[in-house]
């Protein structure tokens, strides 16, 4: 009896705050798709899109996409627009369509996954510090997270270099929280428009040196940590693979391969590669690894299109020895896994994309993934489907010489 009291009382709390999301603000908004964020209190400080960091482990790390970065928006360029109604911002954030990135535990906007992940990560995600252990991870990975966004709003290292990071505190004002907000595209290549829900707190700005009132009708995309001295960006204790080596990313292999850990499987490493192919037959982890940890904030469409596919694919062998090494774009070199034809041609012609744009692939770096030139010294996508068909040139050359045998012997 008394163990159904408890359990009785555990359902009225669940529904109790199931009640409590449900007054959340329904946005509204044009185009985007129609949600109410989660207003539950997830700290003392304020509810889910309040954007509140307490420890380190808050940040759950995932691996895949499509996803947004939304930390650098506020004034010009990047805007965040307060609505009429001022429950939301609108804001320009970067594109990624595939990479590492992090989301705040407190902020997670969908109650349901919210409830989902506090119960397999505990409140303060601790339990949940290894690649896609939580499962917020799955959800945004399967675009099931906010049905209709074309991505969503998280924490990522990738434009560390060309932008920076820092901290600039800010007095209590309006804000956008938008970790794991909807986000939709725009015809601005690279760039989505994210809703953002509003909150009135102190907050801190993400880069060192900032004014904090923009004007009257933009507000921050900011988030707030109450510990003297406290980060509002993840602080892993290790390298991160697949990140810049400039914000604590781990480096490429170097010349002389290591052996892989005994904890590895190899075979399943491999068969991650081989498994993962698009429609072309093209093995998606190459030239995802080819383009991925050599690409730039400012390059983010090559890298869609070599690994747009693959948060879609499991790849967690491959992330395991590459968080066990402390290597990035590494685990087919040191499992010795080989591409197919169609792979090697297309990662050979995304480093020559890379060189194009100023970009030093991996094959010069260390001599890994270089693929392989198209025998017919073209791409190696397929024709598609009506287009005419053509003869190579050697394929006629026997056939000019057996008619000029021909005239030959009749001219004798």
């Amino acid at each position: 009896m008394r163990k159904k009291i408890v359990l009785l009382g555990c359902l009225v709390l669940v529904n109790v705050l199931f009640l409590s999301a449900a007054q959340g603000q329904d946005n509204g908004n044009g185009d985007f798709p129609t949600f109410i964020p989660n207003n539950m209190m997830t700290t003392p400080y304020g509810p889910a899109f309040a954007d509140i960091v307490l420890v380190p482990s808050n940040f759950l790390p995932c691996k895949g996409g499509p996803f947004a970065l939304c930390y650098y928006s506020g004034p010009e360029p990047e805007t965040c627009v307060i609505t009429e109604d001022g429950k939301f911002a609108r804001c320009k954030c970067f594109e990624f369509a595939y990479g590492k990135y992090f989301v705040d535990i407190n902020a997670i906007l969908d109650t349901e996954i919210y409830l989902e992940t506090i119960a397999e990560c505990g409140l303060e995600g601790s339990m949940c510090q290894e690649t896609n252990q939580a499962p917020v991870c799955e959800s945004i990975n399967s675009g099931e997270f906010i049905p209709g966004a074309d991505s969503v709003s998280t924490f990522s290292f990738e434009c560390i270099p060309e932008e920076g990071i820092g901290l600039t505190n800010c007095p209590q004002d309006l804000y956008a929280g938008c970790m794991t907000a909807p986000c939709i595209k725009t015809d601005e290549e690279g760039i989505v428009d994210c809703l953002c829900p509003t909150f009135a707190g102190p907050y801190q700005i993400g880069l060192n040196n900032q004014t904090c009132d923009i004007g009257p009708e933009l507000v921050w995309s900011a988030a707030f940590n109450p510990n003297a001295g406290g980060k509002t960006f993840p602080t892993p204790p290790g390298c991160i693979p697949d990140a810049p080596v400039d914000a604590g990313g781990c480096p490429l292999l170097p010349e002389d391969i290591p052996l892989p850990p005994n904890n590895i499987d190899c075979e399943e490493v491999c068969q991650e590669y081989e498994s993962c192919q698009n429609s072309k037959g093209v093995e998606l982890g190459f030239t995802c690894d080819a383009t991925l940890c050599t690409s730039t904030c400012n390059d983010r469409g090559l890298v869609g299109e070599a690994c747009s596919g693959l948060e879609s694919c499991d790849v967690s062998e491959i992330i395991k020895l590459e968080e066990e090494v402390g290597c990035s774009c590494c685990a087919s070199q040191i499992c010795g896994c080989e591409p197919n034809g169609k792979t090697e041609e297309a990662v050979f012609e995304l480093n020559e994309k890379q060189r194009e744009r100023g970009i030093t692939p991996q094959c010069d770096i260390n001599g890994t993934l270089c693929g392989k030139k198209s025998p017919s010294g073209g791409s190696c996508s397929l024709a598609p489907v009506g287009a005419p068909t053509s003869v190579p040139l050697y394929f006629l050359i026997p056939l000019f010489i057996s008619i000029k045998r021909i005239w030959r012997i009749k001219k004798s």
